[in-house]
């Protein structure tokens, strides 16, 4: 047997045994997305937030640290260097389209290479302007999914194998620059605390990854079957018992991805990697550059923040990555000039494209809908023929 037979092979063992793995998933009730439904109360205000945080961001903040009136100070910024900034954000943008392309398989060919750019960038314009710590944007992403037709239980599977692959690159970002900068291998220097305990903290997500991946494939029956009871309790015990499994599958998943070398994979590299640069560009277009290594480990330090419920972490993760910055002993206020012109970059620039792709991607939905009713009366004509029939 050649080589390619045998890795085409491997490839369809893993399949199969996804396939058992998920086999056990309830499959959910297809369901049409929700609109949002706003009161004039609820955007007011929404309204009155984002203004009040802007303008305490770049009108207040700015004074208290001693840099003045910061729209002034950026426009006097080097035009060519923001100009790079918003080019390695787009660069950005299309890693996280090359990742969700990757994941995501196309096996109806619905889902081609305009159709991930509406559904990340709706979803990211969903985590942007929603507080749920991005739980808009996964389930947006969900539903999109689901609507073209892939199973539940699929689309769950990949989500968490996404998520996991995003979010390898952030862990692998801490342990690395964490632990460079605290023995002195990376110029930056810093505290335990900004340095060897966020790469502790990542490294016991990797090990909790590593138990969850080891969870047999048949966990979700072994749980439920030691539910006690046949009432609601029993029910509600046994949907719980699909959470360990689901994420076990989907981590495998995600491993599998990158055993074979899936150059997709790339892209949560890309997202992290340019939208980063983008943050290394702002020093340069105001003055003086930290070294990477600690732009590198406060940009990740900041994007805590988006775990906070503000609408893409608007507040947060500024206050995060000044603080991370003046822990690291960088200028407060090139850092303050740094940081509020690449997010400026970063939370606006795709919130705009990103509403009009959640238009485009509702004609979409629609379009897929179409196809499939008018594949229903043929697949219904099939399944009613005789066996045995051509």
């Amino acid at each position: 047997m050649s080589s390619s037979e045998m890795a085409h092979g491997g490839q369809q063992a893993g399949r199969r045994g996804l396939e058992r793995d998920l086999s056990s998933f309830p499959v959910a009730a297809e369901e049409e997305m929700q609109r949002v439904r706003l009161t004039r109360r609820q955007v007011v205000a929404f309204g009155i937030f984002i203004l009040s945080a802007v303008g305490f961001l770049y009108f207040v903040l700015p004074k208290l640290a001693g840099v003045g009136t910061t729209v002034h100070r950026i426009e006097r910024g080097n035009s060519w260097w923001i100009a790079v900034g918003v080019m390695l954000e787009v660069l950005s943008f299309g890693g996280y389209v090359v990742l969700f392309r990757s994941v995501f398989p196309n096996g109806d060919g619905r889902i081609g290479w305009r159709e991930s750019y509406e559904v990340t960038m709706a979803g990211l314009a969903a985590t942007r302007l929603f507080a749920a710590a991005g739980a808009g944007g996964v389930a947006l992403t969900a539903w999109a999914l689901r609507r073209s037709g892939m199973e539940p239980r699929l689309v769950a599977c990949r989500m968490v194998a996404f998520i996991v692959l995003l979010y390898v690159v952030y862990a692998g970002s801490l342990v690395i620059d964490g632990i460079g900068l605290g023995i002195g291998l990376f110029p930056g220097g810093g505290t335990f605390a900004l340095t060897f305990l966020p790469a502790i903290l990542a490294l016991i997500a990797f090990a909790t990854a590593g138990a969850i991946a080891a969870l047999p494939g048949d966990i979700e029956r072994r749980l439920a079957r030691g539910a006690p009871g046949r009432g609601r309790i029993h029910r509600l015990l046994g949907r719980l018992a699909t959470a360990p499994a689901l994420t076990a599958s989907g981590v495998r998943t995600a491993i599998g991805l990158v055993r074979r070398r899936d150059a997709g994979v790339l892209g949560a590299v890309a997202w992290w990697g340019f939208d980063i640069t983008v943050l290394w560009a702002m020093f340069h277009a105001f003055g003086s550059v930290p070294p990477f290594t600690v732009i590198w480990m406060a940009y990740f330090l900041g994007m805590v923040g988006n775990l906070l419920p503000l609408p893409g972490g608007l507040g947060g993760v500024e206050g995060g990555m000044i603080g991370a910055f003046a822990a690291f002993n960088v200028n407060l206020e090139l850092a303050v000039l740094a940081v509020l012109s690449y997010r400026a970059i970063s939370f606006w620039l795709p919130t705009f494209p990103g509403a009009v792709a959640y238009f485009q991607l509702r004609r979409t939905v629609a379009r897929w809908r179409e196809e499939q009713q008018e594949q229903a009366p043929g697949q219904a004509s099939e399944s009613a023929a005789p066996a045995g029939a051509v």
